[in-house]
């Protein structure tokens, strides 16, 4: 039968391994990431959760989206090198489809976004019109079609990677037109986009071997002087992290992340008490319900 590996879903942050929720680095003990398996890209199960909806599920009452309310604002690093960053003001504005027609210019990255669904990335290549990811297929679509009515910003500054010249990144994204299901090196529209303009193998399935230490890190802003790190093995791994982030939103990420700590705190306090009675220990390193060992915020 040979070996099997089992297909995990990330659920909620009780099952992630994490770094100390300060954000801080420290060099004493083990700096665990954690490694996915997905079978679908995220447009793959965004059309499963509309047809949900057309077999007579309810939608869930959505607020008007607001960038500085709804998105996660993160910073994600290759050992000490900062690689992306997404912060207030200018990288959370957003435009409608029509208003990004007059400003984009071809080899742009364009990244839609709407409440609870997953961001959406195209690369403008002229005319009005996009190449990008849909639904397991690389197509090629007007730039208001692909937005499906949400609204977006070009996200040339997200990733810190020196770009492409836009000749290349057009023709890195025209040459993938019509490559789909099996024959895809991308797991989701943005790591698809984000290889044309930067060419990066990195964006790619596979790209990188997941073995040693976990050298990619995401930290995630809680507010001010609060963040908290994820370590992860690939940027593909990472990237898909910080994509459901983007979905669940803002409240919903600091919520898990609180409930997790909380409860994390509290299992160690009780296991404390039953070693040692009217004593406090410093906290162990612990495993979590996956079987990989996590580190305890202290």
């Amino acid at each position: 039968m040979g070996n099997q590996v089992e297909k995990l879903t990330h659920l909620n942050y009780k099952e992630v391994p994490t770094a100390d929720p300060t954000g801080m680095d420290r060099d004493e003990g083990p700096r665990i990431g954690v490694s996915y398996i997905f079978s679908n890209d995220d447009d793959e199960l965004e059309q499963q959760q509309d047809s949900v909806h057309e077999l007579g599920g309810e939608h869930p009452a959505l607020q008007p989206y607001d960038p500085q309310l709804h998105e996660v604002e993160c910073s994600v690093y290759y050992r000490d090198e900062c690689i992306y960053q997404k912060s207030g003001g200018g990288h959370l504005s957003t435009y409608t489809p029509e208003n990004l027609l007059n400003r984009c210019k071809p080899g742009d990255l364009v990244e839609f976004v709407c409440q609870a669904q997953y961001p959406h990335w195209v690369v403008y290549v002229g005319d009005f019109q996009v190449v990008h990811l849909h639904r397991l297929e690389v197509v090629n679509s007007f730039l208001t079609d692909a937005s499906q009515g949400r609204r977006g910003r070009i996200a040339n500054q997200l990733y810190r990677y020196k770009p492409l010249s836009p000749a290349v990144v057009v023709r890195n994204a025209l040459e993938q037109v019509g490559c789909k299901d099996r024959d895809l090196s991308w797991r989701n529209s943005e790591c698809f986009a984000a290889w044309c303009r930067y060419g990066k193998r990195e964006f790619k399935i596979g790209g990188e071997l997941r073995i040693g230490k976990q050298p990619y890190r995401l930290q995630i802003r809680l507010g001010d002087k609060r963040s908290h790190t994820l370590e992860f093995q690939s940027l593909e791994d990472l990237i898909m992290e910080k994509r459901r982030n983007d979905q669940i939103g803002r409240a919903a990420v600091i919520q898990e992340l609180s409930s997790h700590l909380q409860a994390a705190e509290e299992e160690e306090e009780e296991e404390d008490d039953h070693r040692h009675p009217g004593a406090r220990t410093a906290k162990p390193t612990s495993f979590n319900e996956m079987g990989l060992m996590c580190l305890v915020p202290s």
